[in-house]
């Protein structure tokens, strides 16, 4: 690639995160990856090595997101994208018979975690004013179904929060909620059961994906969009 962009991504360590690594590096692209696993962080370090970076990170903690972005961007500078992709889902099963820890978790992961990330990594975009965020919305950002209230519910906030980011960002950067559709990952089978066997792999999908987020940029600001 000629003129290799910096992504930093969390929730690197399965699904879409780790098939979206996998397709930025394999375009030329230098990645900064984070998630909670130390073992999978260690395995992604030892496949890809540098010039990319994989930490082990907890994006609810504050203090966490703060100490890997001082890292990230004393080392890499401002990333060209910030991807939230990071994100849990609930135990299927109706809203009051979620448990009080199990719907912090999610609010806590899907939207405080977003909002971590975007307060230590953003400052430094807006400072070369240049970048593109992108927070990783669902269908279920822009509709319902039974059994999965508290996952609706942090992602209906993604896309308020990401249209409200787009703004108030200055001109050069761009805040963008994308659905990135239906596809085969533990957290779909943990709704869908077998049936998820009949979408796309997380792997096939990144094909598709990441280039499609390479040509976001700042026409795009503000604009709920879908992966291809």
């Amino acid at each position: 690639m000629k003129n290799p962009k910096t992504i930093v991504i969390t929730g690197v360590t399965r699904g879409l995160g780790g098939a979206m690594v996998e397709e930025f590096i394999r375009l030329g692209n230098i990645v900064a990856g984070c998630g909670r696993s130390a073992k999978e962080i260690q395995r992604l370090a030892n496949q890809f090595g540098a010039p990319h970076q994989f930490d082990a990170v907890d994006v609810v903690s504050d203090s966490d997101v703060k100490s890997w972005a001082d890292r990230i961007l004393s080392e890499k500078g401002a990333p060209d994208y910030l991807i939230n992709n990071a994100g849990v889902i609930n135990k299927s099963e109706p809203l009051w018979k979620v448990s009080v820890d199990e719907f912090s978790n999610v609010i806590d992961v899907n939207i405080k975690g977003v909002a971590n990330v975007v307060r230590h990594f953003v400052p430094a975009m807006i400072g070369r004013s240049t970048g593109i965020i992108v927070n990783f919305s669902s269908g279920w950002g822009r509709s319902t179904s039974p059994d999965v209230a508290p996952y609706c519910a942090s992602k209906w906030a993604i896309e308020g929060l990401t249209q409200a980011l787009a703004q108030e960002l200055p001109r050069g950067l761009a805040a963008i909620p994308l659905n990135p559709g239906i596809i085969n990952t533990e957290m779909l089978r943990s709704c869908f059961g077998g049936s998820a066997s009949s979408y796309p792999a997380a792997g096939e999908w990144a094909k598709r994906a990441v280039p499609f987020i390479l040509s976001l940029n700042t026409r795009h600001n503000g604009q709920p969009l879908s992966a291809p």
